[in-house]
């Protein structure tokens, strides 16, 4: 196994990562709450963690990776009314367009993803084991409330002093002995949804699914919990102090990645809907978009733009440029392997913009190497390169891509491409520019862009909009 270092957010310091069982990964990513479709900031956090998972099985673990989805909520049941369609029905439509926003930019299915309403009856129970322990408290209204201050610690992850909490806005403070407890479960409203409990029906709060569900299928102590930087408080922090009160030592490592923005602003649906991950991809192709979403460090604060978006899948059209001509230059497809400089990044706390280097690198001397013939060279460092790729989920070559919206006009046009870019190399070299000009006009309609280079012709598939 490598040694492999992670950030640890509950401590403040990057540690080795030490599985509770050898050889063994276990991984809890808190998943989309369904309320509404899947923006670009909502993508990148299943898209670090689905880095981190292909690096721990590229480095011998065997990976349990659980994602839930939080299919009840106050959000939910606030656009369900608003949308005039049945709570279920929305959280349904929601669920399927965060699976299709996954599937298309290449993030691995979870082991298992739980739906937060089928494990009422593991929520019960650990309500029963917090009432039962004297944390947890039913003031008879059908609500459960855990009692924050009997707690020995309370904000150890976002180190706050809980003197200096404003009210835990998720219930009636006229029923909490403190209004800083926080319910794990709401009693019931007229037309809302509900589930019969020993304190009276109502449903599940929002921290009480997690540490249920994680428990559920991980047991009481696991390796990693992540997600996004927004859920250290209260989300998470409740979810400790819920599962260290039942006895469950829980998470062992705590990964945070920071959010995406957008003109210095959070992502959300306040900035429209032009950063719903259904849009982007009107305007790129579904890996570049993988790509541009991969190279920022996890947990720096990735800042969105247009045009940073286009510049980065125009950086990556030159690698799969490159690929496609060693391809041919070597009459087969490099199998994908891993330098010593790629790896030591990725378990540098999954440094990707230090590994990305390593990419350039690769790829400067692959050109040199095709340039001049060298096909040993070439054959290591674009193998180099699409093993990086491979881990960043962006290898051009993975099955996953092979239905891509562009799929279809790279392989019947790839022969084609050559074989006229040939015909446009002799036609320069017998100085026929008015033919030279004629091959490279035509391909442009076909949407394929030339770029005349010292080391030879390039060609890649023009942005959608340029078409």
């Amino acid at each position: 196994m490598n040694s492999f270092a992670l950030y640890d957010t509950l401590s403040r310091s990057t540690q080795l990562f030490t599985p509770l069982k050898p050889g063994v990964a276990t991984i809890y990513l808190c998943g989309a709450t369904v309320q509404a479709p899947p923006h670009i900031g909502h993508v990148r956090s299943a898209i670090n963690f689905d880095i981190l998972r292909r690096w721990l099985m590229k480095s011998g673990y065997e990976v349990t990776f659980i994602r839930n989805v939080t299919d009840i909520d106050d959000k939910i049941l606030h656009k369900a009314i608003h949308e005039k369609m049945p709570w279920w029905a929305l959280a349904m439509k929601f669920e399927r367009e965060f699976a299709a926003a996954y599937e298309a930019l290449n993030v691995m299915p979870p082991t298992y993803e739980p739906r937060a309403t089928g494990h009422i009856t593991q929520m019960i129970e650990l309500m029963a084991n917090l009432i039962g322990k004297g944390v947890a408290y039913a003031p008879g209204n059908g609500d459960v409330y855990l009692e924050v201050r009997k707690l020995k610690s309370y904000l150890t992850l976002s180190r706050q002093n809980i003197d200096d909490l404003q009210s835990a806005a998720d219930s009636d403070d006229k029923f909490k002995k403190d209004q800083r407890d926080f319910a794990m479960w709401k009693g019931a409203k007229e037309g809302e949804p509900s589930w019969p409990t020993p304190w009276g029906p109502g449903r599940p709060g929002w921290h009480l699914e997690c540490s249920a569900m994680a428990h559920a299928y991980l047991g009481e102590a696991f390796d990693i919990h992540g997600g996004g930087l927004d859920l250290i408080f209260p989300h998470h922090e409740n979810e400790i102090a819920q599962s260290q009160a039942a006895g469950w030592a829980f998470a062992n490592i705590w990964m945070h990645n920071a959010l995406v923005t957008a003109s210095g602003e959070k992502m959300s649906k306040s900035l429209g809907n032009s950063m719903q991950v259904q849009v982007v991809l009107k305007k790129v192709r579904r890996i570049e978009l993988r790509w541009y979403l991969s190279g920022a460090h996890y947990r720096s604060i990735l800042e969105y733009s247009p045009e940073s978006l286009e510049e980065s899948a125009t950086a990556f059209r030159r690698i799969e440029s490159f690929l496609k001509r060693a391809n041919l230059a070597l009459g087969k497809l490099p199998k994908p392997t891993l330098s010593q400089g790629f790896s030591d990044a990725m378990n540098d706390d999954l440094a990707v913009p230090q590994g990305l280097a390593h990419i350039a690198e690769a790829l400067r001397v692959g050109n040199i190497a095709l340039a001049s013939g060298d096909l040993g060279m070439l054959d290591l460092k674009a193998g180099e390169i699409r093993g990086a790729l491979e881990i960043l989920g962006c290898d051009p070559y993975d099955p996953a891509y092979s239905e891509s919206d562009d799929g279809d006009l790279e392989s019947a046009l790839t022969g084609t491409i050559e074989l006229a870019l040939t015909q446009r190399v002799a036609a320069r070299e017998r100085k026929d520019f008015a033919t030279s000009d004629q091959i490279r006009d035509e391909l442009g309609e076909l949407g394929i862009a030339v770029e005349d280079t010292p080391q030879g012709p390039r060609w890649s598939i023009k942005p959608k909009e340029e078409r």
